[in-house]
């Protein structure tokens, strides 16, 4: 309990520590959310789906409407609710990979799950995919105590965290193919190694329990398939625009955006400074090599298959590495750190067993070169292992809050400068009328492009009642060119 704590209160500073400094600025799309959850708590409308800005569940804004309530109109109160999910995640990592191994493994996973500089960034940034780990890992936790039990609770447990997943980000809708497989695979695995009246006893409970998990799945999810059923062009959005079959080679793309995404971990990440360093590996150089090991090894005990059959604990450990990268690899912007953040957990249980397994080794090497009792040299490795941990978390915390956080290129990226004209606007009087000009292209919003949604959130002038209430109103350079504002007042161009 003492180790969970600990790995919590890290998890809880990474992703809380100076929230209102970093990232900086606000970029359009977190203020779009909040313009959104602003517009709810006025007109009590809090809705499935927000068609604005290519469309985006409405869990998440929906969420961000009570912390906004609460805080105001602040950047960091968009983000807060992201670092609540963040910190979330990785009490479902240590619960979820516990019940998957044990309490030591469950500690290095969420423990590097803390620390990541992947999950650390999107747990500070008003983007609704943080949703997607979170779901992942307590709905496969209850999922498999469900299999290990063949208790109802968890199998209805599991289903409610799979039906909220499709409130989430589009990336998730493949994840229940991973429950498919796991359970055909668990199927298999009572064919083969139970008796006859032992397997029609678990063969009934599983077929209940998949039942359960199903329907209510089905019941969490009915909202936003109504939604899309009469809405179908809400339905793959943006997405669509984005995939590898808009190229005119598909499979020349599909290769590329595979190797891309495959390279990602260790070679060359996301190149978006909003979702990382530009370009450097999304793990550490010291994660990555781990996950390597981790992966390859059970990869290959996976397709040793030593108990005659494919391990389900292996399926669902692969299945869900390769269908949570499948998002990724169907983008034209491959690699892209969002849509694969559902890899996320698994990597780092990956990661998690390949130290391990590595620490093992030094073990054993140690035990045959050293002539110390037994307890000296658990202890040596133990220290050994303590400082690689404290190294990686320092290494994380520098990367985060000493490099990308004060660089000028992530200010660029979350548009600090509309924040500071946002300031710059608050603190003049209302009795003079200003015409923000805005001279920055993007998807239109009430006939507005996009890149004012920060200004206007930030100046809560969303609607046109509030923006005649502060004396703040929107041109396009269509209506400046046309001179469709008042004379005597001041424009202000956005950039």
């Amino acid at each position: 309990m003492i180790v969970f704590i600990i790995i919590i209160a890290v998890a809880a500073f990474f992703r809380l520590y100076q929230l209102d400094q970093f990232p900086p600025g606000l970029y359009p799309d977190e203020a779009m959310n909040g313009n959104n959850a602003l517009e709810a708590l006025d007109s009590g409308e809090y809705k499935i789906f927000y068609p604005e800005n290519n469309g985006r569940e409405g869990l998440f804004i929906n969420i961000q409407a009570l912390s906004v309530k609460t805080f105001g109109n602040e950047a960091w109160a968009l983000r807060l609710v992201s670092a609540i999910f963040g910190i979330l995640t990785v009490a479902g990592l240590y619960l979820l990979t516990k019940e998957l191994f044990e309490w030591r493994l469950a500690a290095l996973a969420s423990f590097m799950m803390a620390v990541s500089f992947w999950h650390v960034n999107f747990s500070r940034i008003g983007f609704r995919a943080i949703m997607i780990p979170f779901v992942l890992v307590f709905g496969f936790y209850f999922l498999w105590r469900g299999l290990k039990h063949l208790k109802k609770f968890d199998f209805l447990m599991a289903g409610i965290f799979g039906g909220i997943g499709f409130h989430t980000y589009i990336s998730y809708r493949i994840a229940p193919l991973i429950a498919v497989l796991v359970f055909l695979n668990y199927w298999w695995y009572l064919k083969k190694d139970f008796s006859h009246s032992d397997y029609e006893y678990a063969r009934n409970k599983l077929l209940q329990g998949f039942a359960l998990t199903f329907i209510s799945m089905f019941i969490v999810a009915l909202p936003i398939v109504l939604y899309f059923w009469t809405h179908p062009a809400d339905f793959l959005g943006r997405a669509a625009g984005l995939s590898i079959f808009n190229s005119a080679d598909p499979l020349k793309a599909l290769a590329d955006s595979t190797l891309k995404t495959l390279a990602m971990f260790n070679f060359s990440g996301d190149w978006n400074w909003r979702h990382n360093i530009s370009g450097e590996p999304m793990l550490h150089w010291t994660l990555g090599i781990f996950f390597v090991m981790g992966f390859l090894k059970e990869f290959s005990h996976w397709l040793r298959r030593k108990h005659g059959h494919f391990s389900p604990l292996h399926t669902l450990l692969i299945s869900w590495f390769f269908i949570m990268l499948i998002p990724g690899f169907m983008s034209s912007e491959a690699p892209h750190a969002i849509r694969t953040i559902g890899v996320l957990p698994i990597v780092m249980i990956l990661a998690a067993r390949g130290m391990w397994w590595a620490f093992e080794k030094l073990s054993d090497w140690y035990k045959a070169h050293d002539a110390h009792p037994q307890q000296e040299r658990h202890v040596a490795v133990a220290m050994v292992m303590l400082i690689l941990l404290g190294t990686i978390g320092f290494v994380e915390y520098w990367r985060y809050f000493k490099i990308w956080g004060p660089s000028s290129a992530t200010a660029s990226a979350f548009n600090q400068e509309y924040v500071e004209l946002a300031n710059n606007i608050n603190a003049t009087s209302t009795k003079t009328r200003r015409y923000i000009l805005v001279n920055d292209g993007g998807v239109l919003v009430n006939e507005i492009p996009m890149p004012s949604q920060t200004v206007m959130f930030l100046t809560d002038t969303y609607t046109d009642k509030k923006q005649k209430d502060k004396n703040i109103y929107y041109l396009t350079p269509k209506q400046f060119e046309k001179g469709q504002y008042l004379k005597n007042s001041i424009v202000i161009p956005l950039k």
